[in-house]
């Protein structure tokens, strides 16, 4: 069974600790969202899932959203959406890592995401639980995913 690559949003395609939008970024608007997104990420992303073999997956608390508003202004396709206890339930700091863990069971995973620093309990408890191989990419939300991120996925699968 192939592996997985889950996505989060803000912090990781969209530098929303930046002090402002950065070079490579456009500034997106919707009705109730705004973002900058890096039409470059897209590609990226999908050379990378070509190259690792791994399906790339949402894991936001965009929802579907992410397929909407953000894949479609980067060039993804729509990809299967984790489904977490409601809109920004965020139930406690287990809230994300339980539902990965339950979508990825019994498969390789790796994870971009800019909270793993800031639920350091609740990360390690996840990857106690995990036994399949995994990888948590910590990205920083004032400079989102570079190629460096790629590059560390990459080499995990080679």
């Amino acid at each position: 069974m192939s592996g997985l690559l889950f996505l989060d949003i803000d912090g990781v395609l969209n530098p929303w600790a930046a002090a402002g939008c950065p070079a490579g970024y456009a500034e997106r608007r919707w009705r109730r969202r705004k973002a900058w997104l890096s039409a470059a990420h897209g590609p990226a992303l999908l050379a990378l899932a070509a190259r690792t073999g791994l399906q790339l997956v949402w894991a936001t608390s965009w929802g579907d959203d992410a397929n909407r508003l953000v894949g479609k202004a980067i060039g993804l396709p729509t990809l299967p959406v984790v489904t977490f206890a409601g809109p920004h339930a965020d139930t406690g700091p287990d809230w994300k890592f339980t539902a990965v863990g339950r979508f990825a069971y019994g498969r390789p995973l790796a994870w971009f995401d800019d909270d793993f620093e800031l639920r350091a309990g609740a990360r390690e408890r996840f990857l106690a639980r995990r036994d399949q191989p995994t990888l948590l990419v910590p990205v920083d939300p004032a400079s989102g995913l570079t190629a460096a991120h790629l590059d560390v996925v990459a080499g995990w699968r080679a």
